[in-house]
């Protein structure tokens, strides 16, 4: 059974429609409600105190509302796991950095504690990523490159892994910093310009960077860890230069550890939902390749190179390195936004698919405050990580406390286990860092649904991951994000002129392009514009306009010349008075003079603009609105608005709009302009006009 609807009512302009159904002082209703908020703001009470600590301190709102027999069993297992992932997974990615892996272990403790305290992503896991972890090692190699003789056990060494980790400190600390600043700003809408596009692409074309760096130490080669542009196919062809030079003892070891680690990872995702917490195979691989190289004095009779020594106990504090923060200003800034970027990506993830919602200036805060503080003891910069955070919910966690059991475990290594990694080859911790990028390598999958849904998106990823490979991490992701804005800047530039149809016998006006059913109105051009009108696109607008309406500059010299003699004719032979508050005014015609002119019925006689996908519209947008509505009128054209929002509607009429045109020709719905043209022209002629404006 089909349903119709019949309305009727009067036909509405904007100010009819104000007067009938607006608010009488807007402005001072504005002032008023702004002097509220700022006295709001302002106000200091016991009630504000504490919405301000529960806003700012997210475990003083979840931990009293914690449901103990719920959800403890699920975040100890939780915590648990993943807390015994974080311990091969600190020590790899410490290489990544170019630092001792003691100080992974240190930021897998550190942050995990803080963000517990600050975040709201109850399903996250932040510590050490291998994206942030190789863009920090990039700027420590840069600062303090490593020699390629040097015994391990002299001072000099001593001295030169204090000053790397002095480095990484102060990224971490600058990284905070800048986070602090930003939530301080409001600007955690910042991590919007880096698209779902962007962040898989460079994610993924890290993840080439972080295996090709780990072919050294899965092959035994000593070669110095190549930066800058090209460094991929730098570091390809210092690699391939020392095959030679391989050594067999760490290829056998690493083709060992990845025929485990490769197949058991697979066994892990594949049944998830039968596996009540994942095998711990990078764990298992680290204790008995410490325990095979100790056992037959690998490291001495093959020389193998393993971790060394690892303190044991908590790091005592000391400032970081603050004398470079000139030198790594500009690549922390592309680390800050990258570990911020992907840790609210994940947290929007799984609080979306959990029901819940994360507050993306609170997780400024959040990571700021982890990064700031743990720098003081030792760690380099610490973000949400994709392998962590998805065991974490696919292990039960349910809110934020699982971070506490995660700190336990590497608790426990630091203080009491840590010493007995003494012969942990480094070639295991390069390839748990290789297998560990496994859902980075599978983002290919979704490039056949991405260019079926948008194909510019899917060049964007291209274009992002192409840079990235090619040229650099930092330089790659900024050519990415340029390249994504630039085709925004693009689409609102040629968003495109259409002319509108009404379907017959309804209030509907569709694309006639699209709808061949729907008819023009005899005598009116019906135009939408498909984006806003600013100083891009000006140009392009004018040129859609005058085509589908026929201005050219010769058409217009030749009816303003018609016009004018027609003018000069009627003067003689006919009295228009034209009372504007009970003055004379000529600068308006009457309402229905332009439908009796000695157009042809084929002619455009007026034409309706449809503002309703005009987002804004900027000063230039503006006069070039005024100046198409002078011209149209120079050629018997009127000029009529409709579904202009009230943004827009006040620009143009700040521009100096009104003067040009008729106030009372700017409607409400397209549909309210039609009627009310269409009975203008069915009005009979007559020879004295009055029109009230």
């Amino acid at each position: 059974m089909s349903a119709s609807v019949a309305v009727y009512r009067s036909i509405y302009t904007e100010d009819r429609f104000k007067q009938a159904y607006g608010s009488g002082d807007d402005a001072s209703d504005g002032g008023l409600r702004l002097r509220e908020k700022l006295a709001g703001r302002c106000r200091c009470s016991r009630r504000a105190c504490l919405h301000l600590l529960r806003e700012r301190l997210p475990i003083v709102s979840w931990l009293p509302r914690y449901r103990l027999k719920k959800w403890i069993l699920g975040d100890t297992v939780a915590g648990l796991t993943v807390g015994i992932l974080h311990i091969p997974q600190g020590m790899a990615f410490a290489l990544l950095t170019s630092v001792a892996p003691i100080f992974g272990l240190y930021t897998s403790f550190f942050p995990v504690i803080l963000y517990m305290f600050f975040g709201t992503g109850r399903h996250v896991s932040t510590g050490t990523f291998a994206v942030v972890s190789l863009m920090t090692g990039s700027v420590v190699e840069q600062l303090v490159p490593t020699p390629l003789e040097m015994n391990s056990s002299s001072s000099e060494a001593t001295e030169l892994e204090a000053q790397r980790i002095g480095v990484a400190s102060a990224v971490a600390l600058l990284s905070g910093i800048i986070m602090l600043c930003m939530c301080g700003l409001q600007l955690g809408f910042l991590s919007t310009y880096l698209s779902e596009p962007i962040v898989k692409a460079f994610t993924s074309a890290a993840a080439f960077h972080v295996t090709v760096s780990q072919l050294q130490s899965m092959l035994g080669l000593r070669l110095p860890r190549r930066t800058g542009t090209f460094s991929l196919f730098k570091t390809l062809g210092s690699v391939m230069e020392n095959l030679p030079h391989t050594n067999t003892a760490e290829l056998l070891i690493s083709l060992v550890c990845l025929a485990v680690l490769v197949p058991v990872k697979e066994v892990n995702t594949r049944y998830r939902q039968r596996l009540r917490t994942p095998i711990p195979v990078e764990i298992l691989t680290v204790i008995i390749a410490t325990g095979v190289t100790f056992a037959f004095s690998l490291d001495s009779v093959y020389n193998i190179e393993i971790v060394g020594h690892i303190p044991a106990g908590f790091p005592r504090p000391r400032l970081p390195a603050l004398s470079t923060f000139p030198d790594i200003a500009g690549d922390t800034v592309a680390i800050t936004f990258v570990s911020y970027a992907v840790s609210v990506s994940l947290a929007m993830i799984y609080a979306d698919k959990h029901g819940y919602s994360i507050h993306p200036n609170q997780e400024l805060l959040a990571h700021g405050v982890s990064n700031t503080v743990s720098s003081f003891f030792t760690c380099f910069p610490s973000s949400a990580t994709l392998a962590t955070t998805n065991i974490l919910e696919s292990a039960g966690g349910h809110t934020q406390l699982s971070g506490l059991f995660t700190s336990l475990v590497v608790l426990i290594v630091l203080l009491l286990i840590g010493p007995l990694f003494y012969f942990l080859p480094k070639a295991v911790l390069a390839c748990i860092n290789v297998t560990s990028l496994r859902q980075m390598f599978l983002q290919f999958q979704d490039l056949p649904e991405l260019w079926r849904i948008s194909k510019i998106d899917f060049v964007v990823w291209v274009v992002t991951w192409l840079s990235v490979v090619v040229l650099n991490v930092d330089l790659g992701l900024a050519i990415g994000v340029v390249f994504s804005m630039m085709t925004v800047i693009c689409r609102t530039q040629r968003a495109g002129c259409s002319v509108l149809g009404r379907a017959s016998n309804t209030e509907i006006y569709r694309p006639l392009e699209n709808h061949s059913k729907c008819y023009e109105v005899p005598g009116l051009k019906i135009l939408t514009y498909n984006g806003p009108i600013y100083y891009g696109n000006r140009n392009f607008f004018r040129e859609e306009m005058s085509r589908l309406l026929g201005l050219t500059p010769e058409k217009i010299r030749s009816r303003e010349k018609a016009r004018k003699a027609l003018e000069r004719r009627r003067e003689r032979d006919v009295t228009v008075n034209t009372v504007e508050r009970g003055i004379a005014n000529t600068s308006f015609s009457s309402e229905n003079e332009f439908f009796k002119s000695e157009t042809s019925e084929t002619d455009v006689q007026a034409v309706l603009i449809d503002c309703s996908r005009v987002i804004f519209v900027d000063v230039a947008g503006a006069r070039l609105f005024t100046q198409m509505c002078t011209e149209c009128q120079k050629v018997g054209i009127h000029v009529y608005l409709s579904n202009c929002n009230e943004s827009v509607l006040k620009i143009l009429t700040s521009s100096g709009l009104m003067n040009c045109m008729n106030p009372q020709h700017i409607f409400v719905t397209v549909h309210d302009a039609v009627m009310y043209i269409q009975q203008q022209k069915e009005k009979p002629p007559e020879n004295t006009t009055t029109v009230w404006v």
